[in-house]
């Protein structure tokens, strides 16, 4: 018997200020621990409404490093993510680390590319419309919906 999985509901929030090139190319993997984070916002409907999950994973060891939830889907549920992943490993941070994103108006804010610039991160993004490039965070909220919300 198969899973039955729920359609996400999106909308286009505005124009998008910032792009990036993608750097992670479906390379999934990275030779040691702070080199390559994907990251991404996924939602989870609860008896009180909407809760949204932002998390950054270590593709290393496929750990999560950080993750922060909020009613509303804004650019500083994204900010105090890394933030927070930034404090956690803070000596550990390799100054070639790549943040791996879709193209969600938060990854293309002006505060998120401020952010990842005074943190010395290399922003990454997805092509439009192609959840594959970013499979690694896509992954990590199906397994979770999967196993642990929707059961």
């Amino acid at each position: 018997m198969s899973e039955i999985r729920r359609r996400r509901r999106w909308q286009q929030m505005g124009q998008q200020l910032h792009k990036y090139q993608n750097l992670l190319n479906r390379n999934f993997h990275a030779e040691a621990p702070n080199r390559k984070w994907v990251t991404d916002i996924s939602y989870i409907q609860t008896k009180q409404g909407v809760l949204y999950l932002s998390m950054i994973r270590d593709l290393y060891d496929n750990s999560i490093v950080a993750y922060k939830t909020a009613t509303q889907q804004t650019v500083n549920l994204v900010l105090d993510t890394i933030r927070q992943a930034v404090r956690r490993e803070k000596k550990k941070v390799a100054a070639e680390l790549q943040l791996h994103s879709d193209q969600g108006f938060q990854y293309t804010s002006q505060a998120y590319f401020n952010l990842t610039k005074e943190y010395g991160i290399t922003p990454s993004m997805s092509r439009r419309g192609n959840p594959y490039d970013n499979a690694m965070a896509e992954n990590f909220f199906s397994i979770l919906k999967t196993e642990c919300i929707y059961r």
